[in-house]
């Protein structure tokens, strides 16, 4: 080998970097935005509260950029957050929504609000029923269910609501089997 050859073969390193630059927060955003949604739209049950949470959820991470965990665990790290987030949200907003549920229970019987369309009467109450079955159901059992429904691995799952990996499968058939049970003394088919 040529002493120009050894040269260059000695500057170059050893190792050669294959880790990938961390995404960037438009990246961040790109890839989660659904999720996160989803996941504060399956909490709060509003759509325009599932936008502000999930507007708050990313404000948190811009603003935490140096110390976001690494990109494998940053979706759990986003829905965790998003779960904190939209949990708080409904405990601050308890009060707000039971005025708001009086109020609408007493100006339904003075013609304020129009009736429902016979069409959408049924899936109404469908969705009625299988949220308060959901409600019924314990806090863990109930997130991994909801979780899992949107796809999760039970990887992410166990990261998300920091259990352990080996339960989420268990506690995802237990939420089924309780759902099934609960729901079906509801009304439900």
């Amino acid at each position: 080998m040529s002493g120009q050859a050894r040269a260059l073969v000695k500057s170059m390193p050893d190792e050669i970097a294959t880790v990938a630059p961390p995404l960037s927060f438009d990246e961040a955003f790109t890839l989660h935005h659904r999720a996160v949604f989803r996941t504060a739209c399956s909490v709060v049950r509003d759509a325009a509260l599932a936008e502000d949470i999930t507007q708050e959820v990313f404000l948190r991470l811009y603003r935490n950029l140096d110390s976001k965990p690494g990109e494998e665990l940053l979706r759990a790290w986003l829905l965790r957050v998003t779960l904190n987030v939209a949990r708080n949200t409904i405990r601050g907003n308890t009060r707000s929504m039971t005025r708001d549920n009086q109020y609408h229970k007493n100006t339904a019987g003075e013609g304020w609000l129009a009736p429902a369309p016979d069409e959408d009467y049924s899936r109404n109450v469908e969705i009625e029923q299988t949220r308060r079955a959901l409600d019924k159901l314990k806090e863990p059992m109930r997130s991994c269910l909801l979780l899992r429904h949107q796809g999760l691995s039970y990887r992410e799952i166990a990261d998300t609501l920091s259990v352990k990996e080996t339960n989420v499968g268990s506690l995802v058939a237990r939420g089924r089997k309780e759902f099934a049970r609960v729901y079906g003394k509801i009304g439900g088919k």
